[in-house]
């Protein structure tokens, strides 16, 4: 978040924390003593910030960037995974640019394109386009090249689907009372499994080096599907709404919270996934740094 010296907590998601850039800086270097080998940024701009279009997302000096460019200075060994989506830079919420009540797909991978670039020139290691637009990764690889950016991977976001899950993850990044409509319209049906196989083999023809799974726990299938079909290092996203669940009933004393984390995990592994974004990693990390 904007501003200095800022730790705030978000309260769907207990233990996780909106944090201004320097914050955000120190977290990191825990992350990087823990052996965690890479952590994923997400921005919550001013609201003065957002338009229609998502102009902010082009901006080299933006929130995402300084992030960026701060945590590689300190910490430049461990893996900044960034975002190219347009929803927290967009005054509806929305991961595209919307017009007429409709997502324009091919606008929105220019824009996606280049906000790629931007993300690359501050120090992003792993560029993980999840707006779900057609054909985003060949516009990402092409744009990647062309800058010099040869060396900067591409983790698709190739299977995101139109879940319930994502609610608290919207509060963190201020776009719950934003968003209209819904995203059903670019984000895959969760009946869809062959869809989602087929999008990933679109995205895979394209240049993508990693496959990403959103949410992770409701689609282990979708995991296993898709690492069996591609072969590629396949990622699970385990979701704010996964992580809110555990931590509620744990709270509540009806789960034994730790043993309940590291089924999941070892689910998604069993699963075939060779890595796992997870609200929980600085948590597990410690345990199995103690063990």
């Amino acid at each position: 978040v904007p501003g200095s010296g800022i730790v705030e907590p978000i309260d769907a998601m207990p233990g996780v924390n909106r944090m201004s850039v320097y914050k955000a800086v120190e977290a990191a270097k825990e992350a990087a003593g823990l052996g965690i080998p890479a952590i994923a940024t997400f921005p919550n701009i001013d609201m003065a910030l957002r338009d229609e279009t998502g102009s902010d997302s082009l901006n080299a000096d933006n929130l995402i960037n300084q992030a960026t460019r701060a945590i590689k200075k300190a910490v430049p060994d461990i893996g900044i995974i960034t975002d190219v989506a347009l929803d927290p830079f967009t005054s509806h919420g929305h991961d595209g640019i919307l017009r007429g009540g409709e997502i324009v797909n091919d606008e929105t991978v220019e824009a996606i394109a280049r906000a790629a670039v931007i993300q690359a020139d501050a120090g992003s290691d792993i560029i993980a386009p999840s707006d779900m637009m057609d054909g985003r990764i060949g516009a990402i690889r092409e744009a990647l090249d062309a800058a010099g950016h040869q060396n900067v991977g591409i983790m698709s976001y190739a299977t995101k689907f139109a879940s319930a899950f994502y609610g608290p993850y919207r509060e963190a990044i201020g776009t719950g009372g934003l968003l209209k409509g819904d995203k059903k319209t670019y984000y895959i049906d969760p009946s869809n499994g062959t869809e989602a196989i087929r999008d990933a083999a679109l995205d895979v023809e394209e240049g993508a080096d990693m496959l990403m799974v959103k949410p992770g726990l409701p689609y282990l299938d979708i995991c296993w599907r898709m690492k069996e079909a591609f072969g590629l290092p396949v990622f699970a996203y385990q979701v704010s709404g996964e992580y809110a669940q555990i931590k509620a009933a744990a709270a509540n004393g009806w789960i034994d919270g730790e043993r309940v984390m590291l089924e999941t995990l070892l689910a998604f592994k069993r699963a075939g996934c060779d890595g796992i974004l997870s609200y929980f990693a600085v948590d597990v990390a410690r345990i199995l740094a103690k063990r």
